[in-house]
């Protein structure tokens, strides 16, 4: 907060507010607004924002992921969502994750994977966004724009699903690498489409252009070693992993992958 003069600022209940709507079409236009950008420390707050969301704030990855887009060129706009986000961390500075394998499912690794659709202003790609807990608490996290454009909003969760599983694989080999049992990764999904598209064999009209590569997650499920599940809207935590959401969703999304106030 000292480095970026912003340790009097006022603290913020959320990364990213609704407001904000950043885009390419914000960056410098003239060369003044061009000289002004250079003298602001863009790229070093990024950076140190990265490293907090890396190491153990998922809460912000969003938010990461919105403002890393531009930092070849960022402008006044870009600069003030980042100031942003030091308001809300200057806020929240006790807030981490918590782990507390008291209850029955703490001992398994459980994902949430969600997207959304085309959010990308710019080259309109949909942002893929996911969560795994293990003993309640938060341990891998990602929210990152898919590597191309999709036709729908279908797709867009079929490829978020297809990365979380991905990220279930890893995560199942770690921990039986550290000698804990894991029968089985339940990965949620608040999209019944893309849940029943991992199961469907079969293409049709308006599935057959995705990919193949991204097919190989049915035969994941098919082996029976993760399975995708139906979830609420509500109660999806990686819904704050790819948009920005009013306050009392974004607090309960947290309280869902226990990152409180210590």
């Amino acid at each position: 907060m000292e480095r970026f003069g912003m340790q009097s600022s006022k603290p913020v209940n959320t990364p990213l507010a609704a407001h904000f709507k950043l885009s390419a079409a914000l960056s410098p236009q003239t060369t003044k607004e061009v000289e002004h950008m250079s003298r602001v420390p863009y790229a070093s707050a990024v950076g140190s924002i990265m490293y907090a969301m890396v190491c153990t704030r998922p809460d912000i990855s969003h938010a990461v992921s919105v403002v890393s887009r531009y930092m070849d060129n960022p402008g006044k706009a870009h600069w003030q969502a980042v100031k942003w986000i030091l308001r809300y961390l200057r806020g929240t500075t006790d807030v981490g994750i918590i782990y507390d394998r008291s209850n029955n499912t703490s001992g398994s690794v459980i994902g949430y994977v969600d997207s959304d659709f085309a959010g990308d202003l710019d080259r309109r790609r949909s942002l893929t966004g996911y969560v795994f807990t293990f003993a309640s608490g938060a341990i891998s996290w990602k929210a990152a724009l898919q590597s191309k454009a999709v036709l729908s909003t279908t797709e867009a969760e079929y490829m978020a699903a297809t990365e979380a599983v991905k990220e279930a694989i890893w995560l199942t080999g770690l921990v039986e690498d550290l000698g804990l049992e894991q029968k089985l990764v339940t990965v949620f999904c608040d999209s019944q489409s893309a849940i029943d598209l991992t199961h469907n064999p079969k293409y049709h009209e308006k599935t057959k252009h995705i990919d193949v590569r991204a097919h190989f997650i049915r035969d994941v499920i098919t082996e029976g070693a993760i399975a995708i599940i139906k979830i609420a809207t509500a109660e999806n935590p990686a819904d704050m992993m790819t948009k920005t959401i009013p306050t009392v969703k974004f607090k309960h999304c947290l309280d869902l992958i226990n990152v409180i106030s210590t």
